[in-house]
């Protein structure tokens, strides 16, 4: 599938309502890497991402058109939020760490997609091994005459077939050394004291733990594949990929946004943030204990409600890095609506996907699905504004006696929630949460 603008729009709209400006901005921004890859080396030096800012309250859908995006191209991604980090000289975390934290992303991206390519080759030979564990105790419990091999075969097809799963038995696993991080002042790069003890001890000590068969298939076949690959060659991609394709996503950008408060108090804090930010924003090298990293061409996208500060109040240096400035608009009723029935993963879904696992069939009128949609806007318009995360404060109250209930059914019983139910139920269980004088 080609990601044009217009597709990656398209994609973005099974999994988010709404936000039509939000997302023709991240996909123009993804396409743009698509076009400077295609360009000479020389020229694509040249060209460095556009970042992105965001306004708008919390639960419109900011982190998951980020993340999502992300998703959808398999670029290594990270969440960080502006008021974890602290301006140097103050206990907290680095700003590197954020480049730090998106090599190891990278790294379990491109580790997962290798494990991927060699599985069947990993899987055959655990379930050689399982086969090795089980055969012993199968052979001394047998009535009947079978050869070795025989044995083996129907070793083999149990568990190929999930019939020996639950089989204890006793395994030789590997111990790792636990990761004790040090970051030396001044170091920059993090060093992993777990990796060089380990080392130190040589090989690896093993011990007997009791596993079920299919843990022990969990854990051999992960061991079988990290034989298959080339470590070096991960952390190689896994650099290549956060320098060229990174999405870093900066959250509350607002809070580190100064109030014109005359530089006294806790804004000179704030400010040294930003400017501390600014460097990995603007382009510099920062040195993991994976080697060095460029950070020119990663693409940033900072959020924030900015209720209290404008993005005038950011410093004018660390603006002029984020061009390109979005504002989301507050959900609504019908909003809400499309949020509980259209995407993907659409809430009820969810929740029916849920209770069915304890026999419960769980269909909602169409009136009930408009009642739940409004008594969420109405709780958003005056209250704290959740955005779709009122829709989970909502469903969680209006369904609590069902999935109180739910598991005590032998056979699968449908329950059906209409219009009449929703206002019984949210007027009884949501008094705490003052909705009781709109539905009653």
């Amino acid at each position: 599938m080609e990601l044009t603008p217009k597709t990656i729009v398209t994609e973005l709209d099974r999994f988010i309502i709404g936000q039509h400006e939000a997302k023709v901005a991240v996909a123009i921004a993804l396409r743009n890497r698509y076009r400077r890859s295609c360009l000479p080396e020389e020229m694509r030096e040249e060209i460095t991402p556009k970042n992105i800012i965001m306004k708008g309250p919390t639960g419109v859908g900011k982190t998951e058109i980020a993340r999502r995006l992300a998703k959808l191209v398999k670029a290594p991604f990270v969440k960080v939020e502006a008021t974890k980090f602290t301006e140097v000289g103050y206990v907290g975390r680095d700003v590197e760490s954020i480049i730090r934290d998106l090599v190891e992303a990278a790294i379990r991206l491109v580790r997962e997609e290798k494990y991927r390519d060699v599985q069947p080759k990993a899987t055959a030979a655990a379930e050689q091994r399982i086969v090795d564990y089980v055969f012993p105790v199968r052979k001394q419990s047998l009535t009947t005459e079978m050869s070795d091999a025989e044995i083996r075969e129907e070793i083999l097809r149990e568990l190929r077939n999930g019939k020996i799963n639950g089989v204890i038995i006793d395994v030789d696993v590997k111990q790792v050394p636990k990761p004790l991080q040090l970051t030396p002042q001044g170091a920059g790069a993090e060093i992993n004291l777990g990796d060089i003890f380990g080392a130190m001890a040589g090989q690896q000590r093993k011990k007997k733990k009791k596993l079920t068969v299919r843990q022990a298939m969990d854990m051999m076949v992960n061991e079988e594949s990290a034989k298959l690959i080339d470590e070096e060659s991960i952390i190689t991609e896994a650099l290549r990929r956060a320098e060229q394709d990174g999405v870093v996503f900066i959250d509350e950008i607002d809070k580190v946004a100064g109030h014109n408060t005359g530089g006294h108090g806790p804004d000179v804090s704030r400010e040294g943030v930003q400017r501390d930010i600014l460097p990995i924003v603007e382009g510099c090298t920062v040195q993991t204990k994976h080697g060095s990293i460029r950070t020119d061409f990663v693409l940033f996208i900072a959020a924030g409600a900015f209720h209290i500060s404008k993005m005038q109040d950011l410093i004018p240096e660390l603006q002029g890095r984020f061009p390109i400035k979005v504002e989301l608009d507050n959900l609504t009723e019908e909003d809400f609506v499309k949020i509980l029935t259209q995407p993907d993963n659409a809430i009820l879904l969810q929740y029916a996907a849920l209770l069915k696992v304890d026999n419960v069939d769980l269909k909602f009128t169409d009136e009930a699905i408009r009642e739940v949609a409004r008594v969420a806007a109405l709780e958003n318009e005056t209250s704290e504004n959740l955005g779709a995360r009122r829709l989970h404060a909502v469903m969680e109250a209006l369904l609590q006696e069902i999935s109180y209930d739910a598991g005590e059914y032998s056979v699968l019983t449908e329950k059906i929630i209409d219009k009449a139910y929703v206002l019984q139920h949210l007027a009884k269980a949501l008094k705490t949460l003052n909705l009781h004088k709109y539905i009653i």
